[in-house]
């Protein structure tokens, strides 16, 4: 199974402590357990090293960079196909512009699950929605 990582998660996993971090933990690796691949795309990237490149904060930035790195993670490529798609998406269900390219990306990714912690994003049907729990 194909799941795509909403940037949210990465930034719960990567940079959070407590309950968000711990969920975002587990999930992780009950999907590396399970054999799934994880799918982010360069505008999930682009979401998580805003932050420490804001603030100048160079671990941060290298914990994500690695992740990113990681041979284990994919990255869906965001082409024309993409737009199209995010367009028709935002226009069909009123989604901000960011969730929408994500959404699309995935899509066209060939994902099965998307995984958030955007509730709002559970009305989307092309796929599983999963809402980090």
């Amino acid at each position: 199974m194909k799941v795509y990582l909403d940037s949210v998660v990465i930034i719960y996993y990567l940079d959070h402590v407590g309950s968000l971090q711990a969920r975002a933990a587990n999930r992780l690796a009950a999907l590396k357990e399970a054999g799934d691949e994880i799918v982010v795309s360069d505008l999930v990237r682009m979401e998580c090293r805003v932050h420490p490149i804001r603030t100048g904060d160079n671990v941060r930035l290298t914990r994500f960079d690695g992740f990113f790195a990681h041979p284990d993670v994919q990255t869906a490529p965001i082409t024309t196909a993409v737009f199209d798609r995010a367009t028709q998406i935002r226009a069909t269900h009123g989604y901000k512009t960011m969730d929408s390219i994500n959404l699309a990306a995935a899509v066209e990714g060939g994902c099965d699950v998307f995984l958030t912690n955007d509730a709002q994003l559970s009305g989307f049907s092309d796929f599983t929605v999963e809402i980090l729990s």
